[in-house]
């Protein structure tokens, strides 16, 4: 969805700002047309990032100076379906949202572009005389309008209301874009929410018989193991955060495995190479953990003997790549696909594919690798991100 609304915003910025410069090589252009191509590319794509925001009352303000600018407008207004949330340019202490604006919006209650040719404002010194209303169409509905005012009475010119039309388009599209991106993360939520309602009573129960097996065998060691059980159900079951860093990650995974390895005593062996330059890379939440449950449950567990996790990161051409791996009996070529589909008990491991997909793209697809009697690897790659990662909820806690 990104992808298609990308090339359609690329198209719109290209059309916008060869609509402007045939407006302004007209015959009362005052720039020469490389300086009115710059100038208008210039307000195009400095509008971008405010309204990729989203459509609200502070973005529309930080936005329609540059919408103005790039359309040599006397002045321009962005509403929503309520009210005017912003305007710039000549005349707006008298255009004011309970006089003009709101007697303008009640024309703009359609899908369709509104030419008011002439304005009757209350206030007799205005300088607006003419004015058109473009709707804001994002996923299929309106939800708002890009008002232009004119200095002249009369129907702008047709290089004008191209202008405003993909003027209007431009913003819709940034627009869409934001709610895509909210929508997105509602998804990644309801998908994480997921994932850990489907972590294993099962190894609940198993740990928890863990720690009562060393109370009085291994007291200190049942006490860091309960330490752990508590550490990790805590950030099992937060909120508020849909990535993290590797090395927050890492460490969460590495109390899993303290847990299955005093139930697994003696036969649980694990290996963890993780260098320093990458435990800062940013990461899905609960991405990893669900690899190396994969990795105990479907390998160790199903060999005779004795068995052993690696987990191991590295940085390849720009990009994270972190593997899981285990000595297990591996799996069959055909069942591979259906193991990221879910299958077989996987669902964890489908869930850190479709979250991957959603979120960098196609091309960071989870892979799996396995050898049949030797054992199998996950491979998880992500863009080699750097960033603070904060976590409200556990904000100033102890």
């Amino acid at each position: 969805m990104d992808l298609a609304l990308g090339v359609g915003l690329g198209i719109g910025l290209a059309a916008i700002i060869a609509a402007v410069w045939r407006a302004m090589h007209g015959p009362r252009a005052s720039k020469s047309p490389e300086a009115a191509m710059q100038a208008a590319l210039h307000a195009a794509t400095t509008t971008l990032p405010h309204l990729r925001k989203g459509l609200t009352g502070r973005n529309a303000e930080r936005a329609v100076p540059h919408l103005r600018e790039l359309m040599g407008a006397a002045a321009v207004a962005l509403a929503d379906t309520r009210a005017v949330l912003a305007i710039d340019g000549e005349g707006r202490e008298q255009v004011r949202p309970g006089d003009l604006l709101s007697r303008l919006l009640e024309r703009a209650r359609d899908d369709h572009m509104h030419i008011v040719p002439r304005l009757i404002s209350s206030d007799p010194t205005c300088p607006l005389r003419s004015a058109v209303l473009a709707p804001l169409i994002a996923q299929d509905r309106r939800i708002g309008t890009l008002i232009t005012f004119y200095r002249s009475v009369g129907r702008p010119s047709h290089h004008e209301l191209r202008v405003v039309q993909e003027a209007a388009s431009l913003v819709s599209a940034q627009v869409e874009l934001s709610l895509a991106a909210a929508q997105e993360e509602r998804v990644a939520q309801a998908e994480l929410r997921a994932l850990r309602a489907q972590i294993s009573p099962h190894f609940i129960y198993n740990a928890l018989a863990a720690v009562a097996g060393d109370i009085h065998a291994r007291p200190e060691e049942a006490r860091d193991l309960l330490i752990d059980f508590a550490e990790f159900t805590r950030y099992l079951f937060r909120d508020g955060r849909s990535y993290v860093t590797l090395g927050e990650e890492i460490d969460h995974v590495e109390r899993y495995l303290r847990l299955e390895q005093a139930r697994f005593r003696g036969i649980l062996h694990v290996s963890v190479d993780v260098p320093e330059e990458t435990r800062e890379t940013v990461v899905p939440a609960m991405s990893v953990q669900p690899l190396v449950e994969n990795a105990v449950r479907h390998g160790v567990e199903r060999r005779a003997g004795s068995g052993r996790v690696t987990i191991s990161a590295r940085i390849v051409r720009g990009d994270l790549e972190l593997r899981v791996s285990d000595d297990g009996i591996g799996i069959e070529p055909e069942r591979l696909e259906s193991v990221l589909a879910g299958a077989g008990g996987g669902i964890g491991v489908s869930n850190v594919d479709a979250r991957l997909r959603a979120t960098f793209g196609q091309r960071y697809a989870l892979r799996i690798e396995s050898d049949l009697g030797r054992g199998t690897t996950a491979v998880m790659t992500v863009p080699n991100l750097r960033g603070e990662v904060v976590q409200p909820e556990l904000a100033g806690s102890v």
